[in-house]
């Protein structure tokens, strides 16, 4: 009963637009975490199909429950694997089933269709065709590759070797293959299940994504480095990055909720993870002339996001109110500026990943909202391209003659481009360049509301055609080469 009650008030918040199924979920502290994810996924897949079946048997008048824990119950019921409880609601809900399988059974006749999946709507069904593989990330700072592939082996599984191409990836049940672009992570038969495996609990693999694994991949920052990860909760980009540095250096890991840093504290001790520092703590309120933070060169920015890209998730079945979606979008994309903008301010920041895992433009390609100049070297992930979660990745890279210990200068120069190890992938396996737009990086609104223009840097972009980077150049503004000229006049 407790399933249903917190699955139902989770999907009337994600439905009301209050947050994002992922991040409810891994807020609510329930027992089974994934079978609640499960259950809301499913359930908010079904929505409309549900909400019709429940409208026409009238069955809300005659419980007296809430569409949404009608919703979750309906769907275990009729569409599921049985209802897992026991008590007045199972009552409730038996005395009621005979008449909605009925309702069911008119709804396929009504539109030919003999499969519970085929009544779902034409943009969902895209998403179901999708299935996208099982992506296992090794975890190297408790054992290898090799060993991990060798234990898979011996489970009964079959080694196909490495992938060369997305194809490769298109596997059966109980094959494996090793990611053509990511040597740490090994790729599996959509959704083989690892969760009760040894290997998992130990900690020496962790399930995420191949798009989620692209922020790290791409800062890959040096052994012994100083990193932050700004908005770090649940922890796998946090525990990526401590993998890549070796656990040497520090990792100052950084989120304002303490619910969800004490399950990442968890997280990353099943990990091996030593290097780092947790702080709950608002990043946008973190000193960035703090000494402690004086040798940081490489941040992680994934704040948060609509999760749009997210498959489980999909389209919203029923038609959103488009502007109160629009403000929601807008709202996100003005705090993901703020802490873009935030994050560039470390005196020392060479490079900088901003990810969301986002379908959306105003979070990602309108560069012009992010004061950088037109770009259309971001990596941009797709079920349909990369086989992967929807997902957007950019590098922010400074090129100077020398690194300084004061914030920016306009001798210095700016690079966004994929990482090297990217490039010699094709646009049609792995990356969908999409147009970007642009403004000074500094030439927006502080936190106060004051506008920077005496931090502002003139920007010119030179697109090199052989390595196919974008160059964003500084310029000396001409209002300070007219006051040069009238000091040295004056001296005369």
């Amino acid at each position: 009963m407790a399933l249903y009650a917190k699955a139902a008030e989770i999907l009337e918040k994600v439905e009301s637009k209050q947050g994002a199924v992922k991040t409810l979920v891994f807020d609510s502290k329930f027992q089974n975490i994934k079978q609640l994810f499960a259950l809301v996924c499913e359930t908010q897949k079904y929505s409309s199909v549900l909400k019709e079946l429940i409208e026409s048997t009238k069955l809300l008048k005659q419980t007296k429950v809430k569409m949404s824990q009608a919703k979750v119950l309906v769907y275990d019921l009729l569409i599921g694997q049985g209802l897992k409880c026991g008590g007045p609601w199972k009552v409730m809900m038996m005395k009621h089933r005979c008449r909605l399988e009925a309702a069911l059974a008119r709804m396929k006749i009504k539109l030919k269709v003999t499969k519970n999946k085929d009544l779902l709507p034409s943009s969902v069904q895209q998403l179901e065709g999708a299935q996208l593989p099982r992506y296992v990330r090794v975890n190297t700072l408790k054992t290898t590759v090799e060993d991990a592939v060798d234990y898979f082996k011996r489970d009964g599984f079959s080694y196909l070797g490495e992938a060369n191409r997305l194809d490769d990836l298109n596997l059966k049940a109980k094959s494996f293959v090793r990611d053509m672009h990511l040597s740490d992570l090994l790729v599996f038969a959509p959704k083989t299940e690892f969760h009760e495996h040894f290997l998992y609990k130990a900690g020496h693999i962790i399930l995420q994504d191949k798009a989620s694994c692209l922020p790290a991949f791409l800062l890959n920052p040096t052994s012994n480095s100083h990193v932050i990860d700004a908005c770090a909760a649940p922890g796998n980009k946090t525990s990526h990055l401590a993998a890549i540095m070796k656990n040497k250096g520090k990792l100052f890991a950084f989120d304002l909720d303490a619910k969800r840093l004490s399950t990442m504290a968890t997280l990353l001790l099943r990990a091996g993870v030593t290097c780092h520092q947790l702080a709950n703590r608002d990043f946008l309120k973190v000193d960035t002339g703090d000494p402690q933070y004086k040798d940081v060169e490489y941040v992680l920015l994934d704040p948060s996001c609509s999760g749009s890209g997210m498959v489980c998730l999909g389209n919203d079945p029923a038609a959103p109110d488009q502007e109160r979606e629009q403000r929601r979008l807008a709202n996100l994309a003005a705090f993901q500026l703020r802490c873009l903008n935030h994050a560039l301010r470390f005196p020392r920041l060479q490079r900088l990943t901003y990810s969301t895992c986002s379908i959306h433009t105003q979070e990602n390609e309108e560069w012009q909202e992010r004061g950088l100049e037109p770009l259309t070297q971001c990596l941009r992930a797709s079920t349909t391209k990369t086989l992967t979660h929807g997902f957007f990745v950019a590098l922010l890279e400074r090129q100077s003659d020398a690194v300084s210990t004061a914030p920016p200068s306009q001798e210095e120069t700016v690079v966004i481009t994929p990482s090297p190890e990217v490039t010699s992938v094709t646009p049609s396996e792995e990356a969908e360049e999409k147009p970007a737009a642009a403004g000074p990086l500094e030439a927006q609104r502080n936190s106060d509301g004051e506008e920077e223009e005496e931090e502002e840097e003139m920007m010119e972009v030179k697109t090199n055609p052989v390595e196919g980077q974008v160059e964003a150049g500084t310029k000396k503004k001409k209002r300070r080469k007219k006051k040069k000229k009238k000091k040295s006049a004056i001296v005369e």
